[in-house]
C-alpha cells in the first residue's frame, strides 16, 4: 500500500468519469501530448435506464460502431477482481450487462452497496501498461511511476520509481539522470511520450487542486490519422483506469475549471433525507452544519443540537462511557456562527428524525456546547426556539425531556429563551449556564431513558 499522505486538507473523491474528463482538458495547455481520441468516457446512472439509451446514443453515435468496456464507477477499485467489468463487448452486451447488475445489492469486500453509476468506454487493444500516480505531501508532490503497471502492479511494488518534487518545481527541472532511473523498462521509442504524460499530468495536478491521482494502468497507443500532431514520436496516451481526489476547499476559485462536479458517497455509505438537507445547508452558509443519523427514532432516543465540534465529540463519547450509545440517534453540529434562519433549519431536520414513530418511552434532546468564542448564544437559540415551537405537540408525543447547557456571547439572553419557550409550550426543559460542567446534563438525562 502507498505510505499515508502527511499533508492536512479536505481530501474529496471524484468519479473515474469527471476525473478523465479534467484530465483531457486541462493536460493539453501543458502539453503538446494530447490524450486519444478514445478517451471519452459515457456516464450512465439508474436514469439512463429508465429513459432509454436513445438520447445517449444520438450524442454519442461511436456507441453503436465500436467495441466497448464497461464497469462501475463508484470509487472503490479492484472492478476486475470481482468480475464488474466487461471488456470487448457490442452496446446491447453492455446494455444486457449494466441493467442486470445496477442498482443492485452487492457485497465489496466487507461493504454491502449498490452500484448505481457505471461508465462506458471504447475499448483499447493495448501492448503495454504502466503504473502511474501523484500525491500531495506536506512538503512535495510525489510521482510514482513503473513500467509494470495493470491490475498486478501490487505484486511489482518493488518495480515502482518515486519523484520528489519540492514545491515550486517541476517536473522538468529534474536532473536527467533522475528522470531515466524513473523510466527504467519503458522501451526506448516510448520514453520522451511517457515523460510527457508524466510532466503534463503533474501540471494539472497543480493547477486544478488535485490531492491524489492514480491512473493504474494508462497506455500508450499510435495515434490515428489527424491526431499525429497530437502525439510524440507516434504514441498518444490512454488513462484506462483512474482514481482521483481533489481539495474541496478549493471549490471556490475552481468553479469554471472543475464544472459541474459532484463529490459522492463512498461505496455503501447513502445519505438519509436528513444529512442531504444539511449537507445543502452547510454548501450554502459560510458557518457549519453537519449532521449524521446514527439510529433513526424510536431505536434512537438520545438527540443532539449541538454547538461546535469539539462539543460533539465530547456529548457523544460521554454518552458512550455511560453505557448507552445504543440509544444515540444522531452526531452532529452548528458552528461559526450561525445565523437564526440557519439554526432554526437545522433545528427542525434534526427534530424530524427525532420525533418519528412516537412510542410511549422517553426520549431526550441534549442542547449545547462549550463556552462560544464569537458565536451569538441568544442569536442561534432563536432559531432552535421557533423549531421547538414547530414541533411542541411532536415532542409532547414523543415523551421528549430537554436539557440545555451554553456560555458565550449574550449566553443568559439565550438560556432565558429556552426557559420562557419551556412554560410557554408547558414542555419539560432544564436550563444550565457554566455554572454547571458541559457533560454534567448527560447523566441527567441518561437517568431519565433508564426511568422510562
Amino acid at each position: 500500500a502507498r505510505p499515508p499522505s502527511k499533508r492536512r486538507m479536505a481530501r474529496k473523491k471524484i468519479r473515474e468519469y469527471h476525473g478523465k474528463n479534467l484530465a483531457k482538458t486541462h493536460i493539453k495547455k501543458h502539453s503538446k501530448l494530447s490524450f486519444s481520441s478514445k478517451v471519452k468516457p459515457v456516464l450512465i446512472t439508474k436514469e439512463t435506464l429508465a429513459t432509454g439509451w436513445k438520447k445517449m446514443r444520438a450524442d454519442n453515435p461511436w456507441l453503436d460502431n465500436e467495441k466497448l468496456v464497461v464497469k462501475p464507477d463508484m470509487l472503490f477499485g479492484k472492478r476486475g477482481k470481482y468480475g464488474l467489468v466487461k471488456v470487448n463487448a457490442n452496446l446491447d452486451e453492455v446494455k444486457h450487462f449494466v441493467s442486470e447488475r445496477i442498482d443492485t445489492p452487492i457485497k465489496i469486500g466487507d461493504v454491502e452497496g449498490k452500484l448505481t453509476h457505471w461508465i462506458i468506454e471504447p475499448f483499447v487493444p493495448h501492448d503495454v501498461e504502466f503504473y502511474f500516480s501523484i500525491e500531495s505531501l506536506r512538503e512535495s508532490t510525489v510521482i510514482r511511476f513503473s513500467a509494470k503497471g495493470g491490475i498486478e502492479v501490487e505484486e511489482n511494488w518493488d518495480s515502482i520509481r518515486t519523484l520528489d518534487i519540492p514545491v515550486g518545481d517541476k517536473v522538468t527541472d529534474l536532473p536527467k539522470d533522475m528522470i531515466d532511473q524513473v523510466l527504467e523498462g519503458v522501451q526506448d521509442d516510448m520514453k520522451d511520450a511517457a515523460l510527457a504524460y508524466i510532466s503534463g499530468m503533474f501540471c494539472l495536478f497543480e493547477e486544478l487542486d488535485f490531492v491524489s491521482l492514480e491512473t493504474n494502468p494508462f497506455t500508450l497507443i499510435q495515434a490515428e490519422k489527424g491526431e499525429e500532431e497530437n502525439a510524440i514520436n507516434g504514441w498518444q496516451p490512454v488513462p484506462l483506469d483512474m482514481c482521483a481526489e481533489l481539495d474541496d476547499t478549493a471549490f471556490f476559485k475552481q468553479t469554471r475549471n472543475w464544472g459541474d462536479m459532484t463529490f459522492p458517497d463512498v461505496f455503501g455509505n447513502y445519505k438519509c433525507k436528513e444529512e442531504t438537507i444539511v449537507e445543502e445547508l452547510d454548501a450554502k452558509t459560510g458557518a457549519s452544519l453537519k449532521l449524521t443519523i446514527l439510529k433513526r427514532a424510536p431505536e434512537g432516543r438520545i438527540w443532539t443540537l449541538v454547538a461546535g465540534g469539539g462539543a460533539s465529540v465530547i456529548f457523544a463519547d460521554t454518552v458512550v462511557d455511560l453505557h448507552h450509545s445504543q440509544y444515540l440517534g444522531n452526531y452532529g453540529e452548528y458552528s461559526g456562527g450561525p445565523n437564526a434562519e440557519q439554526t432554526y433549519e437545522y433545528a427542525r431536520t434534526v427534530l424530524t428524525a427525532a420525533t418519528e414513530h412516537p412510542d410511549k418511552q422517553g426520549r431526550i434532546l441534549l442542547i449545547g456546547g462549550g463556552i462560544a468564542n464569537f458565536t451569538d448564544v441568544a442569536k442561534t437559540f432563536k432559531g432552535i426556539v421557533h423549531a421547538l415551537k414547530e414541533f411542541k405537540d411532536k415532542l409532547r408525543e414523543c415523551n421528549f425531556r430537554i436539557y440545555v447547557r451554553r456560555a458565550g456571547p449574550n449566553y443568559k439572553k439565550g438560556l432565558q429563551l429556552m426557559k420562557d419557550v419551556g412554560d410557554e409550550l408547558e414542555l419539560p426543559i432544564f436550563v444550565y449556564g457554566p455554572e454547571v460542567p458541559m457533560t454534567e446534563i448527560i447523566p441527567m438525562a441518561i437517568d431519565y431513558i433508564k426511568e422510562t
